[in-house]
């Protein structure tokens, strides 16, 4: 059966992946709703636009009252929750926003939900899903072994993450409380096509183009869990569609990964695939500057993603190494999209620094 699929926040990263996804793979309805903030970027959906079954609104998720009216004019079967102040050095510099957005903005969302819930016939509210999207770093520092699984407690270190802490326990309070019907999702680092330029490993691609230095954190030894985007898109639409009622789902790439690491297989691509290198470079690798480490550093995440593979079906298709290798061919190949998406409220600068 074709449903309406109300996604907060389809023009960043993630949202955006998921977006093309559905109108691509799916023959359901989505509706975009999005503020267009710095990371969210509607050229990352121009292949979709046209689509009689995409629509775009734009708005805040802390203005109830569009978002009622939205619902009331859409009707949405599903809610796909990603918006969110997403950035932890930009969390260090300024937590007012992911706490107006992560948590006040997750509330208002969750209320608006509730009064539309309310008003369906029992047909509609057994098709009705409320799916949160959050990230492992809820769970906070892993240590040197094991994995977070979906029982690990809650020990967020950064605002971002007590933010995103804040609004995973709302969505459950809202279930339990007005039985609601929710399902959440935390996952691990993202990478992938059309990535804000302020992450890791678009940042190291840009800056690497153009000779500039490849900061890296303290040692570098940080290791996460990476998760090719496509391959969390394919997650999401899974756990909305099957995922059990009230269950939470970790989602991961199965692939951990020091940062170091990273950078350096991002530089040996690069060595292959750029004959005109910038001037003075011989290897991308001479770029990398180790930088003061900063504040609250988590060391590691890793997530153990077998509940969503022994009771969904889904594991990633891609490996890190398929994956980054398609990134960085991606960043190559789509350099007017790079430079369009830096609209000078950032160029790529240290941010949370102190």
């Amino acid at each position: 059966m074709n449903k309406t699929i109300f996604i907060t926040g389809g023009a960043g990263f993630i949202g955006s992946a998921l977006v093309r996804y559905l109108i691509n793979e799916t023959t359901h309805t989505v509706i975009n709703f999005d503020k267009l903030t710095y990371a969210g970027n509607l050229e990352s959906l121009v292949s979709v636009e046209q689509s009689p079954r995409y629509h775009f609104v734009k708005g805040d998720i802390c203005d109830k009252a569009l978002v009622e009216a939205t619902f009331k004019q859409y009707q949405p079967d599903f809610i796909m929750h990603l918006a969110a102040e997403s950035h932890v050095d930009r969390s260090i510099d300024g937590p007012g926003e992911f706490i107006e957005t992560n948590i006040v903005g997750t509330y208002a969302l969750l209320e608006a939900s509730r009064i539309y819930y309310s008003k369906m016939d029992d047909e509609q509210k057994a098709r009705f899903r409320f799916h949160h999207i959050s990230t492992d770093e809820v769970y906070g520092d892993l240590g040197e072994t094991g994995l977070f699984t979906e029982e690990t407690s809650y020990e967020p270190s950064s605002p971002y993450s007590a933010s995103k802490a804040a609004s995973d326990h709302l969505v459950r309070a809202w279930g339990r409380t007005y039985n609601l019907p929710i399902v959440v999702t935390n996952c691990s680092n993202n990478y992938g096509p059309y990535h804000f330029p302020e992450k890791l490993i678009p940042l190291v691609i840009l800056n690497a183009l153009e000779g500039k230095a490849l900061p890296i954190y303290g040692d570098g030894k940080q290791v996460r869990d990476w998760l090719f985007v496509e391959d969390h898109a394919r997650a999401l639409y899974k756990v909305v569609s099957d995922g059990a009622l009230g269950e939470t789902y970790n989602i991961g790439g199965f692939n951990e990964k020091q940062n170091i690491e990273v950078v350096r297989t991002i530089c040996s691509i690069l060595n292959e695939l750029v004959a005109d290198k910038p001037a003075g470079v011989e290897s991308f690798e001479e770029l990398i500057t180790y930088v003061k480490d900063r504040p609250g550093h988590d060391v590691r995440y890793a997530i153990d993603a077998s509940k969503i593979n022994k009771e969904l079906g889904w594991h990633p298709e891609e490996t890190f190494e398929s994956g980054i290798r398609k990134t960085v061919q991606w960043y190559l190949d789509n350099q007017v999209w790079c430079k369009n998406v830096q609209d000078g409220s950032y160029q790529r600068e240290r941010l949370g620094s102190e």
